[in-house]
């Protein structure tokens, strides 16, 4: 009698319950939803730096564009040796313009440099590296 008596307030308190339940069950899934969706974006935005870097590090026409390194400055300054995919230079008697031009051209190329020497005399510098890609 006494269970009938507080039956719809019981009603009431599972219906409660049972609310608050379904409520953080849905937060829950909705959070995990937009992690899940951040962490897909991080991996898509990591996927299209791995092809960019791809396409600067591994490119078909990177060896014409290092062969460009020999041209820049007359050939009595170049000691040039390459060899397969490592590359061996020295130049001597550089001005500062003709060292900043190489080194822009240097930097801009998907080279690993392995060693690179700079060393100025007077007024004129000298410049050895070795390169692979």
């Amino acid at each position: 009698m006494n269970l009938n008596r507080y039956r719809n307030e019981l009603l009431v308190g599972l219906s409660f319950l049972l609310m608050l339940g379904a409520f953080f069950y849905k937060n829950a899934k909705i959070s995990s939803q937009a992690e899940q969706l951040f962490v897909m974006k991080q991996e898509i935005r990591d996927f299209k730096k791995v092809i960019a870097l791809k396409r600067v590090w591994g490119g078909k026409g990177l060896s014409k564009k290092i062969d460009k390194l020999k041209m820049i400055v007359p050939g009595s300054k170049v000691t040039w040796s390459k060899k397969g995919k490592k590359l061996t230079v020295r130049y001597t008697g550089l001005t500062a313009k003709e060292l900043n031009k190489i080194m822009t051209k240097l930097m801009s190329l998907g080279v690993q440099i392995m060693e690179l020497n700079i060393t100025k005399s007077d007024t004129t510098y000298t410049m050895e590296f070795k390169c692979k890609w």
